[in-house]
């Protein structure tokens, strides 16, 4: 941890500010596009301060696990890139770049956001599956909220590829049917650094944080995902302060969309 970088943030904090200039609650300005990969079948790209995020949706015909016959498939993939910041590296997935996939992933997942059995073209033999590619292009913090944001507003923006003669999908021609949402559920960061709890914190804000909490919460306020970070403890008090000042933040991102 860069002491220095802390001690720094902690005096700006003192006096209720950061160094960007916000409140503490404040999201940075938020900018939302759709359709803005040709080859995907939804895509959103969304700019949240310096942070910059577009991600995919690939609809792909395949066979279903044999525990879930008549049930498709989600999966998310985040890739890390040198191009996003100098402090990724090339090569295989690291520790954060997981952590993001799985939590943008648990969001979605456990929300019930998608129902898999309407994936299903035939049971034991056919269903959809829905990759979703995470690709920020560059990295000013919390990641976690808005490739989660982006990856929602993609499903949202997703039309199905049309089923050839031979069941194939035939990713030329595309039908008007979109994916059905369940729900929308949002993820919100929190960071503690100190006594203080901030959202949407910067690449800077995350490397000098205590602790962090991850809060995915849904249209009425029900958690569906919980992740803790950082190797500082969390009291009971300040998970129910975080929880509470994320959902309360989450209704606000949902608005945007």
């Amino acid at each position: 941890m860069d002491n220095a970088l802390k001690e720094h943030i902690s005096e700006a904090l003192s006096k209720g500010l950061r160094l960007d200039g916000r409140k503490l609650d404040e999201f940075r300005p938020i900018s939302i596009e759709t359709g803005k990969v040709a080859t995907a079948e939804g895509s959103a790209e969304i700019r949240c301060g310096e942070t910059h995020v577009v991600v995919g949706v690939k609809m792909e015909v395949g066979k279903p696990y044999s525990d879930r016959p008549d049930s498709g498939t989600l999966m998310v993939n985040a890739e890390l890139r040198p191009i996003s910041n100098p402090l990724f590296e090339a090569g295989p997935p690291t520790i954060e770049s997981i952590e993001v996939a799985r939590v943008i992933d648990r969001t979605i997942r456990e929300s019930k956001t998608i129902d898999e059995k309407r994936l299903c073209i035939k049971a034991g033999e056919k269903v959809w599956m829905a990759n979703i590619d995470v690709c920020p292009l560059n990295h000013d913090g919390n990641l976690i909220d808005i490739g989660a944001l982006a990856a929602l507003t993609a499903l949202k923006d997703t039309k199905m590829p049309k089923i050839d003669a031979n069941g194939q999908a035939d990713y030329h021609e595309h039908t008007d049917e979109g994916l059905a949402l369940e729900s929308f559920p949002v993820a919100v960061t929190i960071v503690k650094i100190g006594s203080n709890l901030l959202v949407d914190p910067t690449d800077e804000e995350m490397r000098v944080a205590d602790a962090r909490l991850t809060v995915g919460s849904l249209e009425d306020g029900r958690i569906c995902a919980l992740q803790k970070g950082g190797d500082g403890p969390l009291t009971i008090d300040d998970i129910e302060r975080m929880t509470d000042l994320a959902i309360k933040t989450g209704k606000g991102l949902r608005e945007l969309v």
